[in-house]
């Protein structure tokens, strides 16, 4: 069984979100043999939404395997990297579609930050 989890801007956590630390949820999905088996979606209760801790560690109690986003900043990326947790690179909004491209291996490994200030 594999988690993978995606910043969402919707609580069906259908919408990727572009900006991963300031999204209102964060949707998880637990896949097996191909097959979504349990999801779920939780509010972003990071300091950037009035919690305590950064996103990379507040998603990291979900046990997570890969993060799936459209971009990300380069000092989340390393913090993910740290806890052996894959950040793959979306190629659209939707998760359904991503989930897709997971399961048949087509995402690609995001390895740099995106250029715009965060």
């Amino acid at each position: 069984m594999v988690k993978i989890v995606f910043p969402t801007v919707d609580d069906k956590g259908e919408s990727i979100g572009q900006h991963f630390g300031r999204v209102p949820y964060y949707a998880w999905f637990d896949i097996k043999d191909g097959k979504i088996i349990d999801q779920g979606v939780v509010p972003n209760d990071s300091e950037h939404f009035g919690g305590v801790g950064l996103p990379p560690e507040r998603i990291a109690r979900l046990n997570l395997d890969a993060m799936i986003v459209l971009g990300m900043g380069g000092r989340a990326i390393g913090m993910f990297q740290e806890m052996n947790t894959a950040v793959l690179q979306a190629t659209g909004t939707s998760t359904a579609e991503n989930i897709d491209l997971f399961v048949k291996g087509e995402l690609k490994e995001l390895t740099e930050g995106c250029l715009h200030e965060h």
